[in-house]
């Protein structure tokens, strides 16, 4: 979970560390309280130099104009199979497993903020 600059800076970092990354979205829509939208963003995983196409619904929260909440929703277990391959298969799906990639994820936008 990313709140606050966080959430800025894993965009930041997400878009100048990975290679061939691109974005595309469709489906926008929102109203003066909420919105939500389907993204799919591709790119190399560069500790395996795997592809992977992560296929995200995300919804928003409106307040004064603003958005105060932005929820993504996808299938960790598929990021994990094509990120790690064989590894991610295996053993992606266990809590264990997706709770330390998350840990690793917040230490590498941790080191990534320090040396900005």
């Amino acid at each position: 979970e990313l709140r606050g600059r966080d959430a800025a800076d894993m965009w930041r970092m997400l878009t100048t560390r990975a290679k061939d990354f691109s974005l595309t979205f469709d489906n926008v829509r929102s109203d003066e309280r909420s919105g939500g939208a389907h993204w799919v963003a591709t790119y190399l995983f560069s500790a395996t130099g795997n592809t992977v196409v992560n296929d995200i619904q995300a919804r928003f929260v409106f307040r004064d104009g603003k958005i105060c909440e932005h929820h993504d929703h996808f299938d960790l277990w598929r990021w994990m199979r094509q990120a790690l391959g064989a590894k991610g298969l295996l053993l992606g799906w266990l809590a264990p497993v997706q709770a330390a990639v998350g840990k690793q994820a917040m230490a590498g936008l941790r080191a990534w903020q320090a040396g900005r």
